[in-house]
């Protein structure tokens, strides 16, 4: 039995989901990448939609989504960001959200549901093993960030 809930975000949910990207970006060894902030979300909400995991109260978990369109499939839903806190995980938490995404998709109609795993956090790779993904290790990441776009 779960004793937690999976609902939808709101905007006033964007407090605790950005001290969760700030703790996804500690662990990822990436702290100083972070740029997003509360009152960013709240000006750019309409280009990403969420859902959030809840326990007595407070948020333990979220699933931050977009929609993409890749030229090979068109519309997907790109997965940006999914994270439990640490005492929470082991219930089941992740693989709700996972659920809650997939039941977009669907609703959607997309073709693909897409996100990224660091090769080394190997508690996550088995996750999404165990749910059926398929991990491909041979396209790297081309980014650039708004300091060269400006340029």
């Amino acid at each position: 039995m779960t004793n937690y809930i999976v609902r939808r975000g709101t905007p006033e949910d964007f407090g605790a989901i950005i001290k969760m990207i700030n703790q996804l970006a500690d662990f990822e060894k990436a702290p100083e990448k972070v740029t997003n902030s509360e009152a960013l979300m709240h000006d750019q909400v309409k280009y990403f939609e969420s859902f959030v995991a809840v326990k007595d109260e407070q948020i333990v978990g979220m699933a931050v989504y977009f929609f993409a369109y890749f030229t090979w499939v068109g519309k997907s839903l790109y997965l940006d960001d999914l994270f439990v806190e640490p005492e929470f995980r082991g219930q089941g938490i992740a693989k709700a959200l996972i659920s809650k995404i997939f039941e977009v998709a669907k609703a959607e109609h997309c073709a693909r549901v897409r996100w990224q795993v660091l090769d080394w956090n190997k508690p996550a790779i088995a996750l999404y093993k165990s749910i059926g993904a398929e991990l491909d290790g041979a396209w790297i990441n081309c980014d650039f960030d708004k300091s060269f776009i400006e340029k």
